[in-house]
């Protein structure tokens, strides 16, 4: 995607599938030079809606903090996750929450 459509980056996050409930939760992204796979969250599915929100606005966050690309993607997997363990919508983690996981 990088040498086809011209993209700076190229993140993903990556679902295992155990069970309905139950998926193994990380990422990986490319930043043309370094390929970089998160750490895997094993994650109880409370609700999916605004898991990619959730991740693709961590990452954002992580990179305009000042963060390298790795920490960033880091920071992303773990604010997906951890919403995955929210009914509805909304990311109710604090920033604090996210830097202990």
């Amino acid at each position: 995607m990088k040498e086809k459509f011209g993209f700076k980056y190229v993140i993903s996050s990556l679902k295992e599938s155990y069970s309905v409930s139950d998926n193994g939760w990380s990422a990986c992204a490319y930043d043309g030079n370094e390929f970089y796979h998160s750490r895997k969250y094993d994650v109880r599915i409370v609700d999916r809606v605004g898991g990619g929100d959730s991740f693709e606005s961590g990452f954002i966050y992580g990179i305009f903090s000042g963060n390298n690309f790795k920490d960033a993607l880091e920071f992303g997997v773990a604010a997906s996750a951890l919403k995955h363990t929210i009914h509805r919508d909304f990311n109710m983690v604090t920033v604090s929450k996210l830097k202990t996981c």
